[in-house]
């Protein structure tokens, strides 16, 4: 086994248990990302359907006026930039993945643990997210050929005949996207995050044609004022950071399985304060001002864009909004899920299974799971069992950023990374630091409390930053015991 300093990073060989390479370092010379593609990383996370119905609906459930909603959109944008940078760093450092990082922390062995809740909240979402983007695909071939919803002589687990063709052929689109290697994906998010803007822009500008004058009174109800809703506008703020911090909150353990593409820090941070904080302050303003316009156009607050879109008699529009949709909710599929569980599963036994075969594998069981969705698993109540698995990641996150920051001090052994050797430095105790297994105990009861006890509901979104935070200190704690 080789390595050289980091500015050089080389890793030939390791443990086949531990190396193959996919999961190697990158060497800087050998990255082609920077600051735009980690833009549209954020970017698509952002614009998803799911991301844009989370914009406007902020706008009117906590009962703060307009302004201060904003303002803690903006804010959560900057907590969740301070977060990725911590976790980015070391990757862009060391060219890394999440999966081999925190084999610093959890011992070689014990990083399986991480990578494995990681990536099985990772695929059940991407089965999820890939059923949501047929829905988008579904419209657009029900347009062409006129076909009116509902319409079908076939059914099979709730899907028509139009909805397992949509949901085959998106599968198969992000299936071949993978294989064809992460620079396609790059260039895949850079073509879908401005596209899907431009699209934005050009709707609020109809709708804004379309609403004439009247257009800034709505507006200017939403911002003077909020609803009643129960919350005071302390706890109100407190909550829409909470939820928005919350929502990027995969993605902000396993940053690094992207940021290890990127050529220096200074673009990955700059990449991060242009697609989060700015990103996210003027999408959200794009939301309000069509929810507005949905106002006087429709008479009531459209927060769902297909709900916008049926509103409209246009297969041209219809085809376009079909086309952004897809791309929206493709591109925070890839990012989030598919090429996360991808590594995770890939670490689990790295000489036998390639990030290709981990990819294949998350793809095969997501397609079962998205395929369920409508019939089975929407009605069984699942949401909860994925958000515990995540509130497990809470403390994971604080352990990782703790471990690298304080307990290593920036420095890493790559070569110990990938030794399974009983001397190695990050072998601990048969693989495995208990210590760290110890914190993820404790501090994932809080974290998980909070999904589960309804004493504790109010601090569901803050449940995450506050489990993180005490994992990484018992974590501290422990290991200068």
């Amino acid at each position: 086994m080789a390595m050289t300093s980091t500015d050089n990073l080389q890793i030939t060989g390791g443990d086949p248990s531990l190396y193959n390479e996919d999961l190697a370092p990158i060497p800087p010379g050998k990255r082609s990302w920077g600051a735009f593609e980690i833009f549209n990383v954020w970017n698509n996370d952002i614009q998803s359907l799911f991301g844009y119905t989370l914009a406007a609906s902020l706008f009117l459930s906590y009962g703060l006026n307009g302004w201060l909603t904003f303002a803690a959109i903006v804010l959560s944008g900057l907590i969740v930039m301070w977060l990725v940078n911590l976790s980015g760093r070391p990757s862009v450092r060391y060219g890394v993945p999440y999966a081999v990082m925190a084999r610093a922390s959890m011992g070689v062995r014990g990083a399986r643990f991480p990578a494995l809740v990681r990536g099985t909240v990772a695929i059940f979402w991407f089965g999820v997210q890939t059923y949501f983007a047929s829905t988008a695909v579904a419209l657009a071939l029900r347009g062409i050929f006129g076909i009116e919803p509902g319409v079908t002589s076939f059914s099979l687990l709730g899907l028509g005949g139009i909805d397992w063709i949509a949901y085959v052929i998106v599968t198969v689109f992000q299936v071949g996207m993978f294989l064809k290697g992460i620079d396609w994906v790059g260039r895949f998010l850079n073509w879908a995050g401005p596209f899907v803007y431009v699209v934005m822009i050009a709707l609020a500008l109809a709708i804004w044609y379309r609403a004439g004058n009247a257009l800034w009174p709505a507006m200017g109800t939403i911002f003077q004022g909020g609803e009643e809703s129960g919350y005071s506008t302390l706890t109100g703020f407190i909550a829409v950071v909470g939820t928005m911090v919350a929502y990027f909150a995969a993605v902000v353990i396993n940053f690094g399985d992207f940021s290890r593409f990127v050529k220096t820090e200074e673009q990955m941070r700059r990449g991060n304060f242009w697609g989060l904080p700015v990103s996210m302050a003027f999408f959200s303003l794009i939301a309000l001002f069509i929810t507005a316009g949905t106002v006087v156009l429709y008479g009531e607050r459209l927060t769902d864009p297909t709900q916008i879109i049926a509103r409209v008699d246009s297969l041209t529009l219809t085809l376009i909004a079909a086309v952004t949709f897809f791309a929206a909710t493709v591109g925070i599929n890839l990012v989030a899920n598919f090429i996360p569980a991808a590594y995770d599963i890939c670490n689990l036994s790295p000489s036998k299974i390639s990030a290709r075969t981990g990819g294949l594998i998350t793809a095969a069981i997501a397609f079962i799971i998205g395929a369920l969705w409508v019939s089975v698993i929407s009605q069984i109540g699942i949401a909860k069992f994925v958000d515990t698995l995540g509130a497990i990641l809470a403390p994971l996150y604080g352990i990782l950023i703790a471990d690298y920051y304080i307990v290593q001090k920036r420095q890493l052994d790559l070569s110990q990374l990938f030794s399974d050797q009983p001397s190695g430095r990050y072998f601990y105790q048969d693989g495995w630091n208990r210590n760290a297994i110890i914190a993820v105990g404790v501090a994932a009861v809080f974290s998980i409390a909070t999904v589960w006890l309804p004493a504790l509901a109010g601090l569901t979104g803050f449940g995450w930053l506050i489990g993180a935070a005490l994992g990484g200190v018992i974590h501290i704690a422990l290991a200068q015991r």
